[in-house]
């Protein structure tokens, strides 16, 4: 250890040291030079191919964007197959997320997609575009969760529906949405006859979301559960 010491103390104060370790690297440098271009290659390779993608996203995302239009307006009318499928001169959101997959407008075509297909009752591909869609937002990323949930319910599987249900309200907590999320977590449980569960869940919404609109309700039907039990 003192040695170690020592060595480190004679290149911070030894100038001569330093100057030993500089002409050190420079032979290297100079007896290497293929190495030295090969890294130097490497690494505007790596920049250039960063940037080249950001710039190559950038111009999809554009385009994608402009597609998207008249998809969003026929989804926002209920004109569902038109949304998914296209008009014959728009694009729908299957082939947005086909053709310019790499998009922001891709990503968030899979969760139009995905809601358009739950309403359409086709749960399972319902399925497949939420749980491919991706986001930060507080809002949206939630939704896609208590969607995938609903699914589930709307085929009975109560066990998967109450996991989505929850990492729905898990999902960046708050008062304004995730004690909607919680309820339906409850309920789930609830239709599998697990009240001990519906139960905890309910207070948590007591507990923690006691300025929420789904207060009362908790509270009451809990109270239900613990009168029939």
């Amino acid at each position: 250890m003192a040695k170690k010491e020592e060595h480190k103390h004679e290149l911070l104060e030894n100038p001569e040291a330093i100057k030993h370790k500089l002409e050190d690297a420079e032979n290297w440098v100079e007896s290497n030079p293929k190495t030295i271009i090969g890294i130097a290659v490497v690494i505007l390779l790596i920049v250039g191919g960063y940037f080249g993608f950001q710039y190559y996203k950038g111009t999809q995302d554009e385009a994608a964007q402009k597609e998207m239009f008249q998809a969003v307006y026929y989804f926002e009318q209920d004109s569902l197959n038109l949304a998914l499928n296209g008009d014959g001169n728009n694009l729908g959101f299957l082939a947005i997320i086909e053709d310019y997959g790499v998009s922001d407008a891709a990503n968030l075509a899979n969760y139009y997609a995905g809601v358009a297909y739950l309403k359409q009752g086709k749960f399972n591909v319902a399925r497949l575009y939420l749980e491919d869609f991706s986001s930060n937002d507080l809002l949206v990323q939630a939704r896609a969760y208590s969607l995938i949930g609903d699914t589930y319910m709307e085929e009975n599987n109560f066990e998967e529906a109450a996991k989505y249900y929850n990492k729905a309200a898990n999902y960046k907590p708050n008062k304004y949405f995730s004690p909607a999320y919680l309820m339906k977590e409850a309920l789930a449980y609830e239709k599998l006859n697990q009240n001990d569960k519906a139960k905890e869940v309910y207070d948590k919404i007591i507990t923690d979301f006691w300025e929420s609109a789904e207060y009362q309700n908790a509270r009451k039907f809990k109270a239900k559960l613990e009168t029939n039990s």
